[in-house]
């Protein structure tokens, strides 16, 4: 199973593509999409989604593992990252692809055992994890690949259970 991982953003965009094969866990493509602040959001978003479009092509996800948003604070960063985030959705459902969301705490939950870990600690594991020669240049790309790990953790376990009650 292959799964992208999108931590949203407008500016700043982070993915990471990461496999399972025989219990191992392969980090196949990870980075960010970044958009110039000049242009108007519009062609920012059309940006964001003909890379996604290539990511898509060359790696060939089964699925999509997307972080689910909650801000408090700064509603103009939540609408942008919502429209990021918007772009992913619609983008995925034009190739068929499910997309599993997933909380920030649920995620670090997952990969590094407690929910409240900080961004360190979350490179610290993903760059384990994934057996990585170094953490991941953006802090992004490591969220992105931790929500991949995520999914794959969630569904191995939604697959176990699954099976039992057959």
């Amino acid at each position: 199973m292959r799964v992208l991982g999108i931590d949203p953003g407008l500016s700043t965009m982070g993915y990471g593509v990461v496999g399972r094969d025989t219990g191992r866990l392969r980090p196949l493509a990870l980075g960010v999409i970044r958009t110039p602040s000049n242009l108007p959001a519009a062609q920012r978003l059309a940006l964001i989604r003909t890379d996604l479009i290539e990511i898509l092509e060359t790696f060939g996800p089964d699925v999509v593992a997307l972080e689910r948003l909650f801000f408090n604070a700064n509603v103009r960063t939540a609408m942008s990252v919502a429209q990021a985030a918007g772009v992913v959705l619609a983008t995925a459902a034009e190739r068929g692809l499910e997309v599993f969301e997933y909380t920030p705490p649920e995620v670090k939950a997952s990969v590094v055992g407690v929910g409240d870990a900080d961004k360190r600690q979350v490179q610290i594991m993903v760059t384990s994890l994934l057996g990585l020669v170094e953490a991941p240049k953006f802090p992004d790309a490591a969220d992105a690949c931790a929500l991949a790990i995520c999914h794959l953790n969630r569904s191995g376990l939604r697959q176990a259970i699954g099976s039992v009650y057959r």
